[in-house]
């Protein structure tokens, strides 16, 4: 079927370049309905693709014209009708009813024709038929049900039902709902205006209905449909001379067939889908902007890290991490068991030997308990003299990676929980660089992204995580594979052939030999270069490790091969280039040496005040525009490289960004009570409000109602989606059911 519509569209795109030709025109050369044509002409006029077309056609709704063509097809009833004979009969109806006598199709002995009742129900049949494909029929009913109270109704399925009663049985007649329709209890009874109808009400009856405990339908107004067929028969579909009582009988019954049986399922599937493609955009909004707020969390710098995956029967996993994330020491411990105290004691050496001030827990199972035991230590002072801190991180996502590829080829002789325990600590230590390496629909942000179009929702996650690495950068000699592959310009062959030129030739000098990495041609280079840093610090820590390897100034007389080509090295330099830990572009490097000699600055001084100071007079005394026009190049730019040699060395465009909270005590949830003021951070936002952790081992739900605008700040107050991950909060608790562990929380402020 995807190839009859193609031939049909290429026919379409061949003859609409004739100006002339005429929708009636194409329908008659191509056997589609005119509206049909006139549709694809005005896509075409768009520049819209043959294959982007195609996928519209269910959009359209012309694809149940090609049913007919699908192999094992049923014909429809129409088309059977035609098929006998009949369209002209029905045509006649329409056009000279007072010269129509049906009994002239009538045929004893063949199917269909045999009698007049079976000639008038096949009439009747091709007239439904017709009236359902008119384009101006459409238009009209459309813009009755828009005037209408349209509702969508949910109640429990028969199927549902059915397992209750088993259920019900098997229990000796206990009275109760199965747990699955439990969990849809809001919408076993549900009706609500089309639209009214709210974004997670959609999609949450979407998934009942997919999992056979929801049965939703469509109620449009009798109203509708006695308005619809009196326009029918009066206006619309009014035959142009006397028609006899039974042929208007006959049409009468043709356009009730055509509502009921024909523009109801249509209207419905309409109805349906538009509201899920709303809902579907909004929940991958939201995903996608909770995605970037937990991607661009400000990382923790310069700590020895404390990495701790909880557990009760298999203890809890433990990885100490170098402030530069590398693995110091693993190990398994008990906190929650008998020997919690000689485990104490195993841990206060840890921490001591490692210099160790800083812990992290996942908050999955045994969170509390950890948390817990580690509080009692600290308001012990039992880590003396080391003053220690924890913070809650999730830990959605990290068994899936400690068993992944790149897991396992990152960590290869380490056990998959005590990698678990790595990646919980390098969440905190840098979020972006760790994250990436998990599939964002499992990193236990959003709402219902199993339930929407997969592909949209990898389109744009992908798109926002390559966003958010270009906006920071990598420091191509220290960041991962994983992450390198997002950064704009690069894939996962470039990423590879980046890692190999460097596990080979050791860290890269400079920006330019990227250059040398085979499969890296001029155009990657240009759209990575301005996101890759080199820093100085790094780079001298790694020269270290390139011991024994090729000696890089040896390589300015060698040469390269690859793909058919030789990359000459003599050109390419072995120098440190300190504008290449900035922001700035390889190309806008002569231009940002020329402006440090117009201001009267030099290279050695990046980064320092007394060059800010320089740089800060010269913009204020001539104005930025007029320093872009003498440098012969534009504001914008010009603005990237006076923040690129102001920014102080090693500078993170994300230390200005929300933070982890680090604390030493905890709070339960039976201290909390109604009124009780407390500030908190928003962990995960959904279509019907925000989550916040407010630190008692229970987040706390903010409902979207009271996330009114003169709560927030004048930039969030425009937002459709206002709060998201990482954000803090000043919250009020509404209301504490501590038997189904649920908090409600009013908004009183974002804290700044």
């Amino acid at each position: 079927p995807m190839k009859c519509q193609q031939s049909i569209l290429y026919k379409c795109a061949l003859l609409i370049t004739f100006s002339s030709v005429c929708c009636q025109l194409l329908s008659d050369r191509t056997g589609v309905e005119p509206w049909v044509c006139l549709n694809i002409v005005q896509l075409f006029r768009e520049e819209n693709t043959i294959p982007f077309i195609v996928l519209l056609l269910v959009v359209l709704e012309i694809g149940r014209f090609y049913a007919p063509y699908k192999k094992g097809s049923k014909l429809s009833k129409a088309r059977r009708a035609k098929q006998l004979g009949l369209e002209s009969a029905a045509q006649a109806l329409l056009q000279s009813p007072h010269t129509l006598d049906l009994r002239a199709w009538v045929k004893p002995g063949t199917e269909g024709l045999s009698t007049l009742e079976e000639v008038s129900t096949g009439v009747e049949q091709i007239l439904a038929d017709m009236i359902a494909k008119d384009g101006e029929t459409l238009t009209y009913i459309r813009s009755l049900c828009d005037n209408s109270m349209v509702m969508l109704q949910s109640s429990v399925s028969k199927t549902a039902l059915k397992e209750r009663q088993q259920q019900q049985q098997e229990q000796g007649g206990h009275q109760g709902k199965p747990k699955d329709i439990d969990k849809f209890h809001l919408y076993c009874d549900f009706t609500c205006n089309i639209q009214r109808i709210q974004h997670h009400q959609t999609l949450a009856i979407n998934r009942g209905e997919n999992l056979k405990i929801l049965t939703v339908k469509v109620n449009i107004p009798d109203r509708v449909k006695s308005d619809f067929c009196r326009w029918c028969v009066n206006v619309r579909w009014r035959p142009k001379s006397y028609a006899r009582e039974e042929l208007m009988t006959i049409l009468q019954a043709a356009v009730e067939d055509s509502y009921k049986r024909l523009l109801m399922p249509l209207l419905s599937r309409s109805y349906r889908t538009k509201l899920t493609a709303g809902a579907e955009k909004e929940s991958i909004a939201m995903f996608v902007r909770n995605l970037r707020q937990r991607l661009l969390v400000c990382p923790v710098r310069g700590r020895v890290i404390m990495g701790v995956d909880p557990g009760f029967r298999h203890g809890c996993k433990l990885a100490i991490l170098s402030p530069t994330s590398q693995i110091l020491y693993t190990d398994v411990v008990h906190l929650n068991g008998s020997g919690s105290s000689r485990e104490a004691d195993k841990l206060r050496h840890l921490m001591i030997q490692y210099s160790c001030t800083t812990v992290v827990i996942g908050n999955g199972t045994a969170c509390r308990e950890t948390e817990a035991f580690f509080a009692d230590l600290i308001s012990r002072r039992f880590f003396q003299p080391l003053d220690v801190s924890y913070c809650i991180t999730s830990e959605a996502g990290a068994s899936i990676y400690s068993v992944s590829p790149e897991a396992v080829k990152e960590m290869p002789d380490l056990d998959p929980n005590l990698r678990s325990a790595v990646s919980i600590g390098r969440r905190v230590q840098d979020p972006l660089a760790e994250l990436v390496k998990i599939d964002p629909k499992h990193i236990g942000i959003g709402t219902y992204q199993h339930d929407v179009s997969q592909n949209s929702l990898r389109a744009a996650l992908d798109g926002v995580v390559q966003e958010c690495v270009s906006f920071v950068g990598v420091d191509i000699n220290i960041c991962s594979e994983t992450l390198m592959r997002h950064v704009a310009g690069l894939n996962a062959g470039r990423a590879k052939s980046i890692v190999e030129w460097r596990e080979t030739n050791g860290p890269f000098m400079n920006r330019e030999q990227l250059r040398l990495v085979k499969g890296l041609g001029p155009k990657s280079y240009q759209q990575c270069a301005g996101f890759i840093r080199i820093n100085p610090n790094n780079l001298l820590n790694n020269r270290s490790a390139s011991a024994g390897r090729p000696d890089q100034s040896a390589q300015e007389t060698s040469t390269a091969k690859g793909k058919g080509k030789t990359k000459a090295l003599a050109a390419v330099p072995s120098q440190p280039n300190p504008l290449d830990q900035t922001c700035i572009h390889p190309e806008s490097y002569s231009v940002a040496m020329s402006f440090l000699s117009l201001v009267g600055g030099c290279i050695d001084q990046m980064g320092r005040p007394e060059l800010r100071q320089c740089v800060e007079a010269s913009v204020k005394r001539q104005g930025l525009e007029a320093l872009a026009k003498t440098l012969n190049t534009s504001p914008d730019t010009l603005q990237l490289i006076i923040d690129g040699l102001t920014q102080p060395p090693g500078f993170d465009i994300r230390q200005d960004f929300d933070k982890a909270d680090f604390k030493r005590g905890i709070v339960s949830m039976s201290d909390l009570r109604e009124g009780v003021v407390l500030t908190g951070r928003v962990e995960n936002a959904a279509l019907f409000g925000a989550f916040v952790d407010i630190g008692v081992g229970r987040n706390g739900l903010i409902h979207k109602s009271k996330i009114t605008p003169d709560k927030l700040p004048v930039d969030q107050r425009r937002r459709s989606l206002a709060l998201g991950p990482g954000e803090k909060v000043e919250v009020r608790v509404l209301h504490v059911d501590e038997q189904r562990g649920r908090i409600s929380l009013d908004l009183i402020r974002v804290l700044r």
